[in-house]
C-alpha cells in the first residue's frame, strides 16, 4: 500500500503555481488602479465643466409692454405693482383674435416659483367668458378673504391650475389662474382691481 506523498518542509514551492498566484493578485491590483484612475477623470470633469445655474426664463418688462398695448388700443391694461419676490415672465399683446376678443396675458412668478397667470379679455362675449373656466367647478371651500372675485377649482380628470379667479368689472373679464395660496391671491387681486378703477 502506498502512501500520499507530502511535500517535506525543505522541498521549494512549484514555480508555476507561484507564478499563477502571482499573476491572479496583479490582476486584482490593476483593476482597482484602474477604477480609481475612472474615478478621478469623473471628478475632475464634473469639476472642471463650468455649469449655468441661472433661471433661463428671463424677466419680462411687463409694464413697458402693457404701455405699448394701451397707446395702440387706446385701452386700459392690467400691469400691477407687484409684491417683493415676484418677478413677471410673460406679457403678450394679442388685438386680432379670430373670436374678436382683444387679450392680454401676463404671467407672475414668486419667490417660491409659485405662478399667477392673467387674462384680462376686452369686448368679451358669453362663450369666451364659459371657456375661461371649462373644466372648472366653483371652490366652495376657499378661505380667501376676497369677496369680489369668484373663486374656481380643477373639476374631477382636470390637468389644471389649482386655482381660478374670475373678475367681470365695467366691461372688464380677468382671470387670474395660479399655483399661489388664496392669501397671496388676495393680495394680487387688490393689486388688480387698483389697476381697472
Amino acid at each position: 500500500m502506498s502512501t500520499p506523498k507530502t511535500q517535506s518542509a525543505d522541498q521549494a514551492p512549484d514555480p508555476a503555481d507561484s507564478a499563477a498566484k502571482h499573476r491572479a493578485k496583479q490582476t486584482v491590483v490593476n483593476l482597482v488602479l484602474s477604477l480609481v484612475a475612472c474615478l478621478g477623470i469623473v471628478i475632475i470633469t464634473v469639476l472642471a465643466v463650468p455649469r449655468d445655474d441661472s433661471n433661463r426664463i428671463k424677466a419680462v418688462d411687463y409694464v413697458a409692454a402693457a404701455l405699448d398695448a394701451e397707446t395702440a388700443s387706446n385701452l386700459n391694461l392690467v400691469a400691477p405693482e407687484l409684491p417683493k419676490g415676484w418677478w413677471a415672465n410673460q406679457a403678450k399683446w394679442n388685438a386680432t383674435a379670430a373670436d374678436g376678443v382683444k387679450v392680454w396675458k401676463v404671467g407672475f412668478v414668486g419667490p417660491n416659483n409659485q405662478y399667477v397667470g392673467v387674462t384680462q379679455g376686452f369686448g368679451v362675449n358669453p362663450t369666451w367668458v364659459a371657456l375661461q373656466t371649462v373644466g372648472f367647478e366653483p371652490d366652495t371651500e376657499s378661505t380667501a378673504k376676497n369677496n369680489t372675485w369668484t373663486k374656481w377649482k380643477p373639476g374631477k380628470n382636470t390637468d389644471a391650475d389649482p386655482r381660478l379667479w374670475t373678475l367681470e368689472k365695467d366691461g372688464n373679464f380677468i382671470a387670474m389662474s395660479s399655483t399661489a395660496t388664496d392669501s397671496e391671491l388676495d393680495e394680487f387681486a387688490a393689486l388688480l382691481e387698483k389697476e381697472i378703477k
